[in-house]
């Protein structure tokens, strides 16, 4: 059952504004926690639209289209615990450190965000406390857990960005050995030899560009990994469903070999 994560402090989230972490309790003793930083496209109603239309706010650019799905059908099949976050990237992205360049984005994929334009330093610092440190803390609260020995991060990818097309079907990225990425990477592919799986594509853990590998998962040293599935494979429930069995089938596979 969902545990609710009580509402930040500060002025920006306000009734009805919902909280902003969601975290699924599937199994008190299960080794695997599966995160979903980008799960959500709500804006707080005291930001409006942000200046975007409806259309705008339906994009890759506002959530990981499709990866709350899986990742909500991923944590139930395998017992998992599951940390969801709410609100919109386009908000404060939680996968990104608070301050960086990609924090509050003004622009995305081409894409001006009115509502992020020149903001204060104390907007800024508004949204971090409402919204980035609840979910920073239910994570950092969770992977210290020593129940926990697999950490997932669950996410989707345009097929094309900035022009130019991404052909993977799904990727995997990590970069500490400890993660054992590289030997999931490879299961995978020896499970699905006509997937385009792709190695550390379309993008690659960095500091500057990630935060819950590099401050949650690598702190740990346990095996982990940031999951990307090209979001027009999760378009319909069927499509969906089936990259949540293949999930379950390579996870459930490397977890028992790497326990």
């Amino acid at each position: 059952m969902p545990t609710k994560s009580g509402m930040a402090t500060g002025s920006l989230l306000a009734h009805p504004d919902p909280m902003p972490v969601e975290e699924v309790r599937a199994s008190l003793s299960s080794p695997l926690l599966l995160v979903c930083e980008h799960a959500g496209r709500m804006i707080p109603e005291r930001l409006g639209t942000l200046g975007l239309t409806s259309e705008q706010r339906g994009l890759h650019i506002a959530y990981d289209i499709g990866a709350e799905a899986v990742a909500d059908r991923l944590s139930e099949r395998l017992g998992g615990w599951l940390i969801k976050q709410r609100y919109s990237r386009l908000v404060i992205d939680c996968n990104r450190p608070p301050g960086s360049s990609q924090s509050i984005p003004e622009v995305s994929d081409a894409i001006t965000i009115p509502g992020n334009a020149n903001l204060a330093e104390m907007a800024k610092r508004e949204r971090e406390v409402a919204i980035f440190e609840p979910y920073a803390e239910r994570c950092k609260a969770r992977i210290v857990d020593p129940t926990i020995q697999f950490a997932f991060s669950i996410h989707s990818f345009t097929p094309e960005m900035a022009g130019e097309r991404r052909p993977w079907d799904m990727s995997f990225l990590y970069r500490s050995p400890k993660s054992r990425g590289d030997k999931l990477s490879a299961l995978a592919r020896a499970m699905w030899p006509n997937l385009h799986i792709g190695h550390n594509e379309p993008y690659q853990i960095e500091d500057e560009t990630d935060w819950f590998i590099p401050v949650c998962a690598e702190s740990r040293g346990i095996p982990h990994c940031l999951i990307e599935i090209r979001n027009d494979h999760l378009l319909t429930d069927a499509g969906s469903l089936a990259w949540v069995e293949r999930l379950d089938q390579l996870l459930s596979a490397f977890m028992e070999t790497a326990s």
